[in-house]
């Protein structure tokens, strides 16, 4: 059954450390300093560099392994995904963020040779119960039953990428496990002493109260009213900023249509037409055998000694006897089943094809009428009791059953095609004839447009976007085009192009005004909450400080350092110095992305020692997983150095243009 996960490939595919948990791998790798050394790269577009072992023999001897252009393209593109870039500006960004992609796979290729001459490879059977029994088994084997190939296909292409192959899938969990060996293994005599643990706790659980005195952005913006003058100088001097404040825009005429106007009407579909269709996509009507089932399982795995396997097959039995005298199947299964994935939905199981479940099971499952429930069920999983819901049979849809759903879809194709076609006459006509006439003799209306921007709306159409679109990248006068309207088709003409240019002051007054304020706010607001935090000091007193300078306070509550404060925010960002002040200490001034501020704490609470005991284990193992992040940073930038000063790493020239590593994004 799962023979087709035991595949072996060495295609190195981008990260997917979140799948089995290697985001520390991979966090790691990201934060190693530059190892591109560009000097001597090959010539070589379809590959971006390769990696061998360093030194003399590592050169002569050691197998080079290539990093492809596509996969630092995939990397690249997944990493301005996850810093939310608009798709907009994604191809803009790429070239920049290319040589850091291409980093992150060099220094992942160093830390997998590495492990690989470490002997900590991954087998074929650690690959299997990894997908069994780590993250993603509840998706992959519900119930401890696998959910068939073609699921575990659209699984691996709907859930993480829809143009990753199973082969390259296993590889890349199978590399991440390599790695979390590798790192394990480094780290493995990392400790943390008990006052270390102490200590950090006590900083960790502290907790403070704090009156606070906020400088407002907003309230501070309100108080700049510059002259006419003043905003005039600044318009000069940002006249750079401004020469293309207001877009470019163009005027269109253009002729639509919907298939309401389409000459001869609704295209109609034969019956002739739907069989043809119905015989040339056979396939696509069969249906496979399925069942949709609740079961009960108690863990038996393949393997399991007899004394194992005789105390499941008796807490089985028990559950059997119980359903026998009356019992509610679901209830049984919440309170009994050890399938995960299951029991909370009282044993339920979707409907499934028999191929894709094991074939003990799936017998059993067809051999019961719905409705009827089984006796005990071996499978390689354990002990099943099987409750039958719904059985369909292997066969075909007939004709009749689909025949509507055939019907609507040739005709919308007949339809989409006699518009084309009518739009491809309709624009070859106003070639010669052009649009205004066009129209006229087939009974339509041409439109012009006023001025319209790239981003804007044409009203008379369903959605314009497209043919904005085209309109921006076609001459003014060039030939009409043809372009889908949403409902229909139009065919269009650029008429005018207005240039961006910049605008003249009185009309773009408001717009000056706005930026002059945001540029001066900073920098004033960094003034008045120094002007309050020297007069708080002054006086020793923040509240009467803040009443001098019409400034209001507030009070946060009892706070940790995982807490929030409003107007604050997080108590790991600029308010976090309270957490240093002692009860009554006033601080220096701080920003935050709206106010500046002032803090007085009024209250301050270490924890407890029943608090440091509850704790203790928690702290331990953070402070655990920090320390072995920070040696096996040292331990990869070592390795890297190495790699680097050795030569093991090759650039192609196209790789190793000169400035393209940016400072990170």
């Amino acid at each position: 059954m799962i023979r087709f996960l035991q595949q072996d490939n060495k295609v190195v595919k981008i990260l997917f450390g979140v799948i089995i948990g290697a985001a520390v791998i991979s966090m790691v790798i990201y934060l190693v300093p530059g190892l591109m050394d560009p000097s001597g790269g090959a010539d070589n577009a379809s590959i971006y560099a390769t990696v061998h072992a360093p030194g003399f023999m590592g050169r002569l001897f050691g197998a080079s392994e290539p990093i492809k252009t596509e996969d630092v393209s995939k990397t690249a593109m997944q990493m301005l995904q996850q810093q939310r870039i608009p798709e907009s500006m994604m191809n803009q960004l790429l070239p920049l963020v290319m040589p850091r992609a291409g980093q992150v796979l060099v220094e992942r290729k160093i830390l997998k040779e590495e492990a690989d001459r470490l002997h900590l490879q991954v087998s074929d059977d650690d690959l299997v119960r990894e997908l069994k029994t780590g993250p993603l088994g509840e998706y992959l084997f519900p119930g401890g039953v696998f959910i068939g190939r073609d699921a575990y296909i659209n699984f691996i292409q709907m859930r993480i990428d829809p143009n990753l192959s199973i082969t390259d899938f296993e590889s890349s969990v199978k590399e991440s496990m390599e790695l979390q060996r590798l790192q394990a293994y480094i780290t493995g005599g990392v400790t943390v002493s008990d006052a270390a643990v102490r200590d950090a706790y006590r900083v960790q659980g502290t907790k403070v109260k704090f009156d606070y005195a906020l400088v407002s952005s907003e309230d501070v913006k309100k108080t700049i009213n510059p002259s006419d003058t003043d905003l005039q100088t600044f318009f000069k001097q940002n006249a750079g900023r401004y020469a293309s404040a207001i877009p470019e825009t163009r005027k269109i005429e253009y002729v639509a249509f919907d298939a309401a106007k389409l000459p001869g009407g609704k295209q109609p579909v034969s019956d002739a037409d739907v069989q043809a269709y119905y015989t040339s996509h056979q396939a696509q009507y069969k249906t496979e055998e399925q069942v949709k089932t609740r079961h009960i399982l108690i863990n038996s795995p393949a393997g399991a000694d007899a004394k194992t396997d005789a105390a499941a097959k008796a807490k089985a039995q028990d559950v059997l006897n119980q359903l026998k005298a009356g019992g509610n199947f679901a209830d049984l299964a919440k309170k009994y089943s050890e399938d995960p994935g299951s029991k909370d939905q009282g044993g339920e199981l979707p409907l499934f094809p028999t191929a894709n479940l094991d074939p003990e099971y799936a017998k059993a499952a067809m051999a019961l009428s719905p409705g009827q429930t089984s006796g005990l069920v071996k499978s390689k999983f354990g002990y099943h009791i099987i409750q039958t819901e719904q059985k369909q049979a292997a066969g075909e849809k007939p004709l009749s059953e689909v025949k509507d759903s055939i019907v609507q879809l040739l005709e919308q194709q007949k339809q989409g095609s006699a518009e084309q076609a009518y739009a491809a006459q309709l624009a070859d006509e106003a070639k010669k004839n052009g649009i205004d006439k066009t129209a006229a003799a087939h009974g339509l209306h041409a439109v012009t447009t006023d001025y319209v921007a790239k981003d804007g709306v044409i009203g008379g159409l369903s959605d314009s976007a497209a043919m904005l679109s085209q309109a921006f990248t076609a001459d003014k006068g060039a030939a009409p085009a043809t372009v889908s309207t949403g409902d229909g088709y139009a065919v269009f003409q650029v008429v005018d192009v207005k240039p961006a240019h910049s605008p003249d002051f009185a009309t773009f007054k408001s717009h000056i005004l706005d930026d002059y304020r945001e540029q001066k706010v900073p920098e004033l607001v960094q003034q008045e909450t120094q002007k309050l935090a020297d007069r708080a000091h002054a006086l020793n007193d923040l509240k009467k400080a803040a009443a001098e300078l019409k400034v209001p306070v507030k009070s946060s509550d009892l706070v940790g350092q995982d807490g929030q404060v409003p107007d604050l925010g997080a108590m790991s960002g600029p308010a976090s110095v309270a957490f240093s002040l002692a009860k009554g200490a006033i601080s220096g001034p701080l920003q935050t992305e709206q106010a500046g501020a002032v803090l007085n704490v009024t209250d301050k609470q270490e924890p407890t020692a029943d608090d440091m005991a509850k704790n203790f284990d928690q702290m331990r193992e953070q402070l655990l997983n920090d320390q072995r992040e920070q040696v096996f940073q040292v331990f990869a930038e070592t390795l890297a150095k190495q790699y680097e000063d050795g030569g093991g790493v090759r650039l192609t020239k196209k790789a190793a243009a000169p400035g393209s590593t940016p400072s990170g994004l």
